[in-house]
């Protein structure tokens, strides 16, 4: 068991504190090779980490790196490090704290390498940077301690699978290090501690007392929330209320847009000039810290922001939090409502505001989760092996190895576990090569087996590496502009996600008007004018989380209560009418409703699959309708519902719903369009197949993408079994279009004699229907007759629904 020093003890002492439960079990534990500290938000976690850590260096603070803090958002470590050394500065202890994130300069860089501290707080990409020198063995020789906190942000993505490959790196290097996971939000612990753990070592898992259960409800407003849109302006006047009476709150929001249209219109009503700020992944460096610092000294009442404060910053003034817009996944919710009272045992205090009707019903299973202690959680599949690519570069650029001790080295990291000799020799022949197609281009030979060891065939290469190492893929947007005209006008910008999505034909909004996708051409989207047409894809959305599993099954069971006496008035009226004019979805079942509506014939198809799911899915049916002679002419998804419309009436859904003719309509609407070769883009970036860099300057997404439009062609034609085509195959399926979540849905359905599917001819919209009408219809139209617009026709809808 590690002992604290003395003149720490003290300093505890004289501060009044004593430590947790937890806290002394992690010193109990400080010699376990890996562990797991499962923590509410406020309780300490942070220091139980460091506790061994500061009794180890307070007995013999010898020279060298004992300790590697890893986070995953920059912001986090220089939280921690003004945190960490308070107590290690008023006990008069002689250890040294630095961090080293994206932000730290080169001079401060070169003199960690050459002098490291005793405590050095990062970054996964600067792990991987640091591991790929030369001197790295030097450098980690001492290593004692890792601690990775939040370490349940970082198991979600590609940031944790180089992470945990550099772990496995290090533990070479340093063959006694120790590993500490810190989470407050763990669905499956037992999952997360063999993601943690060298393999096949154990990890012991640790649960602090969870404390008391949140102070968290819904925000009443005087206006009842509108039947779509994802803003909650409606909310601003109470929202101002609260903020108000409160010391600090802090407002999430679930996109930066969101965040940015918010706080401006929060500015605009703030009469009373309260001191309030914005904070959020995409602003300048300079601006994040001028508002954390204003934080740290209390100086802003309220701060609008994203997921960049999500995790781990101790700011204990906060002693509300609001989140704008349903939550989409238990863990996160839990996450953001810890920000507030953060002390032990302090209870955070939360208001949800919904931003339309139907999020009613979401933050009410969200609300029920929280209280039952109910966390979401997508089962994590094999280690990616585009990041695998790239740590063989990585490994490659300090030194050469030997593939069986690369090897041997790779599979004890917990993602990659199971990865078989045979995939890794493919991605190190792809490394060396380029595999099969590409081997006769010297621009991809890169490594070279020299005396049984694999080594760069350039050492000069090496900077090139360097400079692209990185799972992290920043969004590009794309400008809209008029074919065939001087310079193309231009008509505003779609994320490239959206144009990805896009066949030659397709109609969509911008700007007002209807047009028609012509083609991609230079990384500008080439549209002509196609006025009095139909949009055929309505509108394009920015980036959204998908609703979670776990609260799609909970908003389906709170269907079928007899009513809702827990749900506001006006919501359960909504649902109430939905059951009287047709039926409500049920957890094993597909509702389909067909209905006339403005001349068009519409299909309903009530899914739940999440927004990428449902998006798949009316791509893929309005596919199935036109084999069959259905004439479709669009459609728009959310995150629970496709709508679809067209010429003629759909009488007989099931052969709609063949499986096999889905997965086949997929395949063909994939090799039809950009979603593959954007795909291919991200993975051969982070594979190292193209430079996203090069000599310190950064690729423009135009570039990235046309030289791999190019490789991704000659791929297809020359080499079709080729690795980064089935890499980007794997992708596409399980990210860009979810078509997992639409077989799951397939699946649970087709266990039922009859088929699963609730088929509801109908004389006129459905009140479950009618705010997908207005997704549909959100036409940007700039000055003060946009809210009169929307607001005329959400009526209208809703009079047609029975509603009015």
């Amino acid at each position: 068991m590690a002992i604290l020093p003395a003149s720490l003890s003290d300093w505890f002492a004289a501060k009044g504190w004593a430590l947790h439960p937890h806290q002394a079990e992690m010193l109990a534990r400080a010699s376990d090779p890996a562990t797991l500290l499962i923590a509410p938000t406020g309780g300490g976690k942070t220091l139980a980490g460091f506790l061994p850590t500061l009794a180890e260096l307070g007995a013999a603070p010898g020279p060298g790196l004992h300790t590697l803090y890893i986070s995953p958002l920059k912001a986090l470590t220089a939280d921690i490090r003004r945190n960490l050394r308070s107590p290690v500065e008023g006990a008069g202890l002689a250890i040294r704290i630095e961090d080293r994130t994206g932000d730290t300069t080169q001079t401060q860089r070169r003199r960690q390498r050459a002098d490291p501290p005793h405590i050095l707080l990062t970054t996964p990409e600067s792990l991987a940077l640091l591991l790929s020198y030369e001197d790295a063995p030097r450098i980690f020789a001492g290593l004692q301690r890792v601690i990775v906190d939040e370490i349940h942000a970082l198991a979600e993505s590609k940031r944790g699978d180089q992470l945990m490959l550099g772990l496995a790196r290090l533990q070479a290097l340093a063959p006694g290090l120790r590993r500490v996971g810190l989470s407050a939000t763990v669905e499956d612990p037992p999952a997360l501690a063999r993601y943690l753990a060298r393999n096949p070592d154990p990890c012991t898992v640790l649960h602090a007392d969870p404390g008391p259960d949140p102070d968290i409800s819904m925000l009443l407003t005087d206006d009842a929330p509108p039947w779509a849109g994802g803003g909650g302006r409606y909310a601003i006047p109470a929202i101002l209320d609260q903020v108000k009476a409160h010391r600090t709150t802090l407002i999430f929001h679930n996109t930066r847009a969101q965040a940015e249209i918010f706080f401006h219109d929060l500015w605009l009503a703030n009469e009373d000039g309260l001191p309030i700020g914005i904070h959020h992944g995409s602003l300048a460096r300079e601006q994040r810290e001028r508002v954390e610092a204003a934080m740290t000294a209390g100086a802003l009442r309220a701060i609008v922001c994203t997921g960049s404060l999500d995790l781990g910053i101790d700011w204990g003034d906060v002693d509300l939090v609001i989140q704008v817009g349903a939550p989409k996944n238990v863990k996160r919710l839990v996450q953001r409502i810890g920000r507030a009272n953060h002390r032990y045992n302090a209870p955070s205090k939360a208001l949800l505001v919904p931003a339309n009707r139907f999020e009613v019903v979401e933050c009410h299973a969200a609300l029920e989760a929280v209280l039952a202690h109910d966390l979401d959680g997508e089962p994590r599949g094999p280690g990616p092996r585009d990041v695998l690519c790239q740590h063989i570069l990585v490994a490659a650029c300090a030194a050469p190895f030997a593939a069986d001790a690369l090897y041997a080295e790779v599979v004890t990291a917990g993602p990659y576990a199971g990865l078989s000799r045979a995939a890794f020799d493919e991605c190190l022949d792809f490394v060396a090569t380029g595999g099969y197609a590409l081997r006769a281009y010297d621009r991809w030979q890169r490594l070279m087996l020299r005396g049984g060891l694999w080594g760069l065939r350039d050492p000069r290469a090496a900077a090139v590496i360097r400079q692209n190492i990185g799972t992290i893929i920043d969004t590009e947007t794309l400008k809209v502009r008029l074919k065939n005209r001087a310079g193309g006008m231009p008509l505003g910008e779609v994320e490239e996600g959206f144009a990805a999505t896009l066949t030659p034909g397709d109609t969509f909004l911008i700007g007002g008007q209807v047009v028609r996708y012509e083609g991609l051409r230079e990384m500008t989207v080439e549209v002509t004018r196609q006025p009095g047409r139909e949009p055929k894809v309505a509108t394009f959305n920015g980036t959204k989380f998908a609703t979670s599993t776990l609260l799609t099954q909970r908003i389906l069971r709170i269907f079928q209560q007899a009513d809702w006496p827990d749900l506001p008035g006006h919501t359960a009226a909504w649902l109430a009418l939905q059951r009287r004019v047709s039926r409500l979805p049920q957890p094993d079942r597909l509702l389909v409703e067909s209905f006339p509506h403005d001349g068009r014939e519409h299909l309903c198809v009530y899914g739940f699959a999440g927004r990428n799911a449902q998006q798949t899915l009316g791509l893929l049916l309005t596919k199935r309708m036109e084999e069959e002679g259905l004439h479709p002419l669009g459609f728009v998804a959310t995150d629970y519902a496709t709508l679809i419309w067209g010429l003629d009436a759909v009488r007989d859904v099931a052969p709609l719903f063949d499986p096999a003719r889905l997965r086949d309509g997929l395949e063909g609407w994939l090799s039809g369009n950009a979603v593959m070769k954007r795909t291919f883009r991200n993975a051969a970036i982070i594979a190292g197949l193209i430079e996203r860099s090069h000599q310190g300057r950064r690729k423009s997404g135009r570039q990235a993408t046309f030289s791999s439009d190019i490789l991704y062609d000659t791929l297809l034609k020359y080499d079709p079994g080729h690795l980064m085509l089935t890499i980007t195959r794997d992708e596409a399926m399980r990210g860009l279009v979810d078509f997992g979540r639409v077989e799951e849905m397939l699946a649970r359905i087709g266990t039922a004699p009859d088929g699963g599917i609730d088929m509801a001819r109908l004389d006129r919209v459905t009140p479950l229907a009618a705010p997908l009408f207005l997704e549909m219809g959100r036409v940007p139209v700039e000055g003060a007759a946009r809210e009169r617009l929307l607001a005329e026709a959400a009526d209208r809808l809703m009079q047609a629904a029975g509603l009015g």
